[in-house]
């Protein structure tokens, strides 16, 4: 009975470190998770194997795995401050769709660090964005150049991080802030164009107008011309007497005097 405790205290020692090595010989990765292996004792970082995928994993217990997210994620970079091609300070609020490429996720951790975002995606969106912005007048970044703006500097951006493990997916410029008095200026500037377009089109349809009415008087001058040279006397007489004729066939009531009109037409008088 007196020999049990010192019996015990073995097994409970070597069970408690059973424990530590189970704990440490595996790790569960998550939903969306990649883990990238560090093997102490056999080269560190492995970068020549796929990324470990997510559930249960067993590992040697003097090795660690570092997890990461391989979803697609968004950083949003407010107030940037750039400048424009003459100098002023314009603001820009931009939203980075990214994930690290998975397939490549060991040269990432041995490159660039589990901080990956801080060190490559944000100081390279920031210079982008400097430099496609300062291509453009505030007006072309306050109208019509928006979406080239951000297609350019996506395209731009992706260039430099695909080579360094991380896939861009998209870039989203959210806003573009000028300084009040040249916000103001440039609305000015375009509100006076519209009305200048406006009274352009206005001048333009005036003469459409104008012009429709002169071939439309032409139209009907000539018409009137070749009327007029076509009803002679003769003619005039015989559609007279055809009219006469059915007159006098009506059944109303009425009084033909022939030969007494103008040319020798007949008058014709109704009992009204």
């Amino acid at each position: 009975m007196q020999r049990l405790p010192k019996i015990g205290l073995p097994i409970l020692a070597l069970g408690f470190l059973f424990l530590i090595l189970i704990s440490r010989s595996s790790v569960n990765i998550g939903y969306g998770e990649a883990g990238v292996l560090f093997k102490t004792f056999g080269g560190g970082v492995v970068t020549d194997q796929p990324a470990l995928g997510e559930g249960f994993r067993i590992i040697a217990p003097w090795n660690k795995v570092y997890l990461y997210n391989v979803k697609q994620q968004e950083f949003f970079e407010g107030n940037m401050q750039v400048l424009s091609s003459n100098g002023l300070e314009i603001s820009l609020d931009v939203s980075v769709l990214y994930q690290p490429q998975i397939d490549k996720l060991g040269l990432l951790h041995k490159t660039k660090g589990e901080n990956y975002v801080n060190i490559v995606l944000i100081p390279q969106i920031r210079a982008v964005a400097r430099s496609v912005v300062g291509r453009y007048t505030p007006e072309q970044l306050y109208s019509s150049k928006r979406d080239a703006i951000q297609n350019e500097i996506f395209e731009e951006t992706q260039k430099v991080v695909q080579d360094q493990y991380i896939q861009l997916n998209a870039v989203l410029v959210r806003d573009v802030t000028l300084p009040q008095a040249i916000k103001e200026a440039i609305e000015r500037k375009l509100n006076q164009e519209q009305e200048a377009l406006e009274y352009e089109f206005r001048i333009a349809k005036s003469i459409q107008e104008a012009e429709r009415q002169r071939i439309d008087a032409e139209g009907k001058a000539k018409a009137n011309r070749i009327l007029s040279a076509s009803l002679t006397d003769k003619i005039l007489q015989e559609k007279g007497i055809e009219a006469t004729l059915k007159l006098a066939e009506s059944p109303n009531t009425k009084v033909i005097v022939i030969g007494s009109g103008k040319s020798g037409m007949p008058i014709i008088l109704g009992n009204q």
